[in-house]
């Protein structure tokens, strides 16, 4: 029980003047302790931590320090603890705080508005003479939250956390609660929640089979030693220790030589965390969790500490500070990324995101190299293209129908002929083989990417996590909670805490009355499916309105003839800038909408709201990057018509065409034009410029609001201080969703882009370093988050590369002229070559049946001119209808994409077979471990029976030592006063 414990402000007594704070105006104020008993049961550890005693009699779980006496910040040893220099601090609340009669905006300096024991102020009398204080709404509003504090602090002291918090002397400031856990919590804790640890057995070994395999394995890592981070967790994956679930009863097979160091700080702070998960407030109607109150802005923040500065001068290394010289910076881009101190750092879920796009970078190497290679390939051989030269030759008199109505001429076919040389860069037989690749090479990723997971998973000790994503998913998130309990009140008519205070003893018929139905989210339901429906709609109708811009703007510049030569390329350039910009501002967009959306789904827990956030961002921003490109590379030129049928929008434009070399040119035009500038202006300058921004706008507004500071402490800054002015943790959502779009672009029309995994593997290089200085030197450092894989990130990305294989097979078949040369060259060429191919696919069309009214304005021309289409001359039979090469050459397209789509699928599907999930030496490994875990206990049990034996033949005062020692070793787990299980396994009792 505890002593000296004022009762808790909210209980039926009136609050009188007196019990307001007056701003440190009372001496005995300064220092107010909350202690545990000065005597301790038998056997029982005191109250001190295990760092060293304290010079109270008690420990002090509660200290309210006096800024009146402030503690002299050179004789702070470390930034990371308590002012006693002993005790850690493992998690930070934060809180905006305003004393009674100090609204927004006055700010007036020190005591000057503190409310003195007459009710007046220090500057001026109020009215109401010497009754009680009239609280107006904002000081009511205060006075509840600070209630609703007071309470979960002391319910977290209840749970054995030790607090420490500033006074808060001024008229309104940020407070900061310390909390540091205890040995007796972190035990505890640790084995409720089944933290694996290393034993006391020494690291063994993974050994490889096969010397081969050993041998190159051994000459990669010497090749690879400058490649490798100057970090010691950066170990390699040859050895691993012996880990086992934390026990108190099994004290004696872990090394625990100092009990502060033995839980690292992610693991104590994830501790606290789960603490701070499921204490409730009562006050705050029953709120479960510190993400309640925050959301309630009870609390402003809560986050763990940073291990000290990354920038600090000196040779006194830190965690953070490794990090920031061997990863976070620009100058170390060609080293591995040392993902054993990111995951000790930041916990496996962030380590995870980390190891999947370095393995993902590194695969952009040969995907890139085949890329330039197909590329070269086209440079070499644009002289050798016979299609080609047949454009470019000027002998041939290819007369072409006007491209537009009356002032547009005929023209001739070789003036299109830098298009033409151009287009083959991209639409050769070698961009096949390539879309072929990257279709394996997605498979074989997807297969590399599980077999690293399972060996990350297997030495981070991430098997046999499932019990922890079920506690999990035990959490309500504030949002659920408070639907909830709305539901309940409007259901019965009772007030919330009375619903709540009696629903512990109804029967568990009501539990519907617990929770939400489907019933009770068919609004947010409908709300999504129209939303999404409306998105969609409207990014095609932007679509729509850029091509009807394309065919206005075509129309005009063809009017002028000085702009007349240049329309096709300003029309493209410009519609495509337009398009960038769009996809820009449309994403930012989105992101915001899918929020709003998945907030009005009301998921119940954390994971299920990120699961159908992540779903929706992806289908909008899916839509809003690849519609413009579908567009150009399956629907553009098919639906214009033919000369003197033409198709027209707005009753006097046509429909726009490809180029005479065909819409693959302007397809990779538009590919990369909206993959550079998206990756350029939306993933370095946004995630660079947007933060410093943001920070310089925090400063300008800390610097322009008055405020009363410290001068030793504006001097010497708290780290507490430091990490609550980074940018709050928001989760790993963004930076999956660019890598997954950017996967998309280099994947979805490779065949048009050959050099698109070159531009990515360009940027991934800053994006890993630009990721890892956010992390390290701008965001607040995140809670340390245990999972075994990247959840539906990879089913996303399988979909994707699933979804390539056909995009590829048709962007082959029905964009390119790779189909009508074949078809042309094995079964119309009498030669067996591509002579002739040009001619081949052109039709004659008469000028006298053009349309009165488009007819050139400044030409006669009465004979037969030519068009790039597959139909029957003006003298055929059935003129202007589709001819026998369109149909022979439409089925060799569809049979095409037939043959292409099962012969890489099936190639995906032996690559997978052939790869398996689990690397053979970590399955082989983890059925060696359980043996080596058996011997390991065997031995201790072993070593304790001797121990036990020994208390008869030894002297009395042996007898009494190995009296303390067995019992403490006993399987049975019966802990024994004085015995080191007994201090290991006892809880605090508060």
């Amino acid at each position: 029980i505890l002593h000296n414990i004022p009762l808790l402000p909210g209980s039926p007594r009136r609050l009188s003047p007196r019990a307001v704070v007056r701003g440190g105006q009372d001496p005995n104020h300064g220092q107010q302790y909350l202690r545990v008993p000065g005597s301790q049961a038998p056997g029982q550890d005191s109250g001190l931590p295990s760092g060293g005693g304290s010079s109270c009699s008690g420990s002090v779980i509660n200290n309210y320090l006096d800024a009146s006496e402030p503690v002299s910040s050179e004789a702070r040893l470390s930034r990371m603890h308590f002012h006693d220099n002993q005790r850690k601090v493992d998690y930070v609340l934060a809180y905006h705080y305003r004393k009674r009669g100090v609204h927004p905006g006055q700010g007036s300096p020190g005591h000057s508005l503190a409310i003195v024991s007459n009710g007046e102020t220090g500057k001026e009398p109020r009215a109401g003479g010497h009754g009680d204080i009239e609280l107006g709404p904002l000081d009511a509003l205060e006075e509840e939250r600070k209630e609703q504090r007071e309470e979960f602090e002391h319910n977290l002291m209840e749970a054995g956390l030790e607090l420490e918090k500033d006074l808060e002397n001024k008229s309104q400031g940020s407070i900061f609660v310390r909390i540091h856990a205890p040995w007796q919590v972190l035990a505890r804790e640790a084995e409720f929640l089944k933290i694996k640890v290393p034993t006391k057995k020494e690291m063994y070994e993974i050994k490889s089979e096969g010397s081969i395999a050993k041998k190159f394995n051994e000459l990669l890592q010497k090749l690879s030693s400058p490649l490798k981070p100057r970090v010691p967790e950066h170990s390699s994956n040859k050895m691993k220790n012996l880990s086992y679930p934390f026990s108190r009863e099994k004290m004696y097979l872990y090394n625990i030589q100092d009990k502060d160091t033995f839980f690292d700080n992610a693991t104590r702070s994830r501790i606290v965390h789960e603490i701070l998960k499921r204490t409730a407030c009562s006050r705050a109607n029953n709120t479960m969790g510190i993400n309640s109150l925050i959301a309630n802005n009870i609390y402003e923040a809560a986050y763990p500490l940073h291990d000290g500065e990354y920038d600090s001068p000196g040779d006194d290394m830190n965690d953070r500070k490794l990090l920031y010289q061997e990863w976070a910076r620009y100058g170390v881009f060609y080293k591995f990324q040392p993902i054993d101190l990111i995951r000790k750092y930041f916990g496996e879920k962030i380590g995870l995101y980390f190891a999947w796009l370095g393995l993902y970078t590194s695969f952009l190497i040969p995907s890139s190299v085949i890329g330039v290679i197909v590329f070269l390939y086209g440079c070499a051989t644009i002289e050798e293209d016979i299609p080609s030269k047949e454009m470019c030759d000027q002998q041939n008199a290819f007369t072409m129908c006007p491209l537009c109505d009356k002032s547009c001429d005929y023209w001739n076919l070789s003036s299109a002929c830098g298009t033409a040389k151009a287009s083959h860069l991209f639409d050769n037989p070698a961009t096949v083989f390539f879309s072929i690749f990257m279709a394996l090479w997605a498979t074989m990723f997807l297969e590399n990417w599980k077999r690293l997971q399972m060996r990350l998973g297997y030495f981070w000790d991430l098997t046999g996590i499932e019990e922890e994503e079920e506690r999990a998913q035990e959490h309500s998130r504030p949002e659920y909670e408070t639907k909830v309990r709305e539901k309940m009140l409007k259901a019965s008519g009772k007030s919330v805490v009375q619903k709540l205070g009696t629903n512990m003893t109804e029967n568990e018929d009501e539990d519907d009355e617990d929770k939400l139905t489907w019933k009770d989210r068919f609004p947010g339901y409908l709300v999504n499916f129209a939303s999404i429906l409306f998105m969609i709609a409207l990014t095609f109708s932007i679509v729509f309105g850029v091509i009807v811009y394309r065919i206005t703007t075509a129309a005009a510049l063809s009017l002028n003839k000085t702009t007349r030569s240049n329309v096709r390329v300003t029309v493209t350039a410009t519609a495509v800038i337009i398009n960038l910009v769009v996809i820009l501002i449309l994403d930012e967009i989105y992101g915001a909408v899918a929020t709003w959306l998945t907030k009005i789904e009301v998921p119940k827990t954390e994971q299920t709201f990120e699961e159908r956030l992540i779903l929706k961002a992806f289908l909008l921003k899916f839509v809003n990057a690849y519609s413009p490109i579908f567009y150009v590379a399956f629907f553009k030129g098919r639906f214009v018509g033919r000369p003197g049928s033409y198709v027209y929008v707005f009753d006097g434009y046509r429909m726009e065409e490809c180029a005479p070399g065909g819409c693959l040119m302007e397809l990779c035009i538009q590919l990369s034009i909206i993959m550079l500038g998206k990756q350029l202006i939306q993933n370095n300058i946004f995630e660079i410029g947007v933060p410093k921004l943001k920070k310089l706008f925090r400063k300008l507004k800390d610097e322009t609001e008055p405020r009363e500071t410290d001068s030793a402490h504006s001097k010497h800054p708290e780290q507490w201080d430091l990490d609550y002015s980074l940018e709050p943790y928001t989760g790993l959502t963004p930076e999956y969703m660019e890598m997954i779009i950017q996967f998309g672009f280099v994947t979805l029309f490779v065949a048009s882009f050959p050099l698109a995994p070159v531009f990515a593997l360009l940027n991934n290089v800053i994006e890993v370093r630009l990721d890892a200085k956010k992390f390290v030197t701008e965001l607040r450092r995140p809670d340390a988050v245990r999972t075994k894989d990247i959840g539906i990130w990879f089913d996303i990305l399988s979909g994707i590369g699933k979804f390539s294989v056909i995009s590829n097979a048709f962007v082959i078949a029905v964009t390119s002229d790779f189909i009508p040369r074949l078809v042309y060259q094995y079964a119309y060429s009498h030669n067996g070559t591509l002579h002739g191919f040009v001619n081949h696919t052109l039709s004659f069309f008469n000028v006298s049946q053009l349309k009165e009214g488009t007819q050139p304005e400044n030409s006669q021309f009465d004979q037969e001119v030519q068009f790039k289409d597959y139909r029957e001359p003006p003298w055929a039979p059935n003129p202007y209808e589709f001819s026998k090469q369109y149909w022979s050459i439409l089925s060799a397209r569809l049979a095409f994409v037939i043959i292409f789509q099962n012969l890489v699928m099936f190639l995906s599907v032996l690559v997978d077979w052939m790869i398996p999930d689990i690397p053979t030496d970590i399955s082989d490994q983890i059925k060696k471990e359980k043996g080596l875990l058996v011997d390991f206990f065997l031995k201790e049990e072993h070593e304790k029976l001797k121990l036990s034996d020994e208390p008869g033949q030894r002297s009395l005062g042996g007898g009494r030592h190995s009296r303390s020692r067995a019992p403490s070793s006993a399987p049975s787990g019966r802990s024994q006063p004085g015995s080191i299980a007994s201090s290991g396994s006892q809880h605090t009792n508060v």
